[in-house]
């Protein structure tokens, strides 16, 4: 049986690279530009891409000297992007410490209403005392505890977006019933974290539920994906790291009982492409140029729970740096970079130089056919199901990985030519799930 990639176009205003938006041709103000997120989702819809995605927080993120700052609501974007698109997958991140389950199950159950069955959940716990300030809180809840909400918060989301079962819409004119009360259902769930009556206000959506991504790499993040994930984005520097990551995640969901190839794993590249490797390295090292060392010096010290001047750009990194015991938020984020900077012996400015085109993923620079190669290698090695694909620059980066890359890996027979679906869970070879009332009736039937 044929196994294909699944890719994924991780959106980001001017590009991943955090000097991108000082290129000639980019545009500066393209984070609220509605347009520009059309245009991008139409060109990897195009290259029949399974998915696009948005990272969010509820926090302003980094120094607004650095880069473009500010996004537009995820949730509220894919419905922009639905109307000009017909296929793609749709997915947009959402905090489950700054939200509750009630209004954000009716919110992604509504994208999915609204793309005819699109819309993924990229679930995060929001690591960081800045955006607990937003919330009438004084610091961010432990690490451990964001966690523990999260599992409860999933557990509340499923139960309402069964809360209608899938016949409970009638439409019967002649009769004049609209709906079946008996078929819609309060969810009556009282736990640790949240109390909620139920039923959704909305009936089951296409898909039955929104595919559920995750992209924590902490012990209780893969705990949390191994129980609820569909597809796991993650970030991962070298081929072993990536095989461990796959395997113990493999095996984590077989424990669960779960079907591992149920669960997607997607590393992150960020690619920049040229005609010759000669160019691409040379378009890398001219956005490595624009990067304003004291902003990235800044931002990574506050990575690492430094002061800046505790770091100085031409020598490696100090040896007392803090444990990750000691790091409540973003763990794993924490020991990839520190991991990267000690096995490569890199200085604070060669860091600074290699976070700045995707903050810990992999970056790679090369020609077409190098860049095919490099995915195919992890994909035959079991490191990857495919890939989040991160251009430094859009729209360029993402229109030569769409006309330069893709037809490589088609010609390889390593990724579709059409959509053979309509859903965001075809794409990635999930079945719909059926409704826990569907499995309550099924076991009663089997008991009777």
């Amino acid at each position: 049986m044929s196994r294909f990639l699944h890719l994924n176009a991780f959106l980001m205003s001017t590009g991943h690279h955090e000097a991108s938006w000082r290129l000639p041709e980019s545009n500066p103000v393209a984070n609220t530009d509605i347009s520009h997120y059309q245009n991008l989702a139409r060109i990897a819809e195009r290259a029949k891409f399974d998915s696009i995605f948005f990272a969010d927080s509820p926090v302003l993120w980094g120094d607004v000297g650095r880069r473009p700052a500010g996004s537009l609501e995820p949730t509220v974007l894919l419905t922009a992007i639905a109307a000009a698109t017909e296929r793609i997958g749709l997915i947009a991140t959402a905090s489950t410490t700054y939200n509750d389950p009630f209004n954000l199950a009716r919110r992604f159950a509504s994208v999915d209403h609204v793309s005819g069955g699109r819309a993924g959940w990229n679930v995060v716990t929001t690591a960081g005392p800045e955006a607990a300030k937003n919330f009438n809180l004084a610091d961010q809840p432990a690490h451990a505890e964001r966690y523990d909400r999260a599992a409860e918060f999933l557990e509340v989301a499923f139960k309402l977006w069964d809360s209608w079962e899938d016949d409970a819409t009638l439409a019967d004119k002649a009769a004049g019933v609209w709906g079946e009360n008996a078929k819609v259902h309060p969810i009556d769930h009282v736990g640790r974290h949240f109390q909620v009556r139920g039923p959704l206000n909305l009936p089951r959506s296409p898909q039955g539920h929104p595919l559920i991504v995750q992209a924590g790499s902490s012990e209780d993040g893969k705990g949390l994906a191994a129980r609820y994930a569909e597809a796991v984005f993650t970030a991962q520097q070298t081929l072993a790291d990536a095989q461990d990551f796959y395997a113990d995640l493999k095996a984590r969901t077989a424990a669960l009982g779960r079907d591992p190839d149920g669960v997607k794993i997607l590393p992150g590249i960020v690619p920049v492409i040229g005609g010759t490797e000669a160019e691409a390295l040379r378009l890398e090292r001219e956005l490595d140029e624009l990067i304003k060392p004291e902003y990235a010096l800044s931002q990574l010290a506050k990575t690492l729970r430094l002061k800046p001047e505790d770091l100085r750009l031409d020598q490696q990194l100090p040896a007392d740096l803090p444990d990750e015991d000691e790091i409540e938020g973003a763990k794993s984020r924490y020991t990839l970079i520190v991991t990267l900077a000690r096995r490569e012996k890199l200085t604070v400015r060669q860091l600074v130089g290699r976070l700045g085109g995707g903050r810990g993923h992999r970056t790679f620079s090369g020609t077409p056919e190098q860049v095919a190669d490099a995915i195919q290698s992890w994909f035959d090695a079991g490191a990857a199901d495919g890939f989040n694909i991160m251009p430094a620059v859009l729209p360029s980066g993402l229109e030569a990985f769409a006309s330069e890359v893709v037809p490589i890996l088609q010609r390889r027979g390593l990724f579709r030519t059409e959509y053979e679906g309509t859903t965001l869970r075809e794409h990635y070879g999930l079945p719909r799930p059926d409704s826990q009332y569907v499995q309550l009736s099924n076991a009663t039937y089997a008991l009777g």
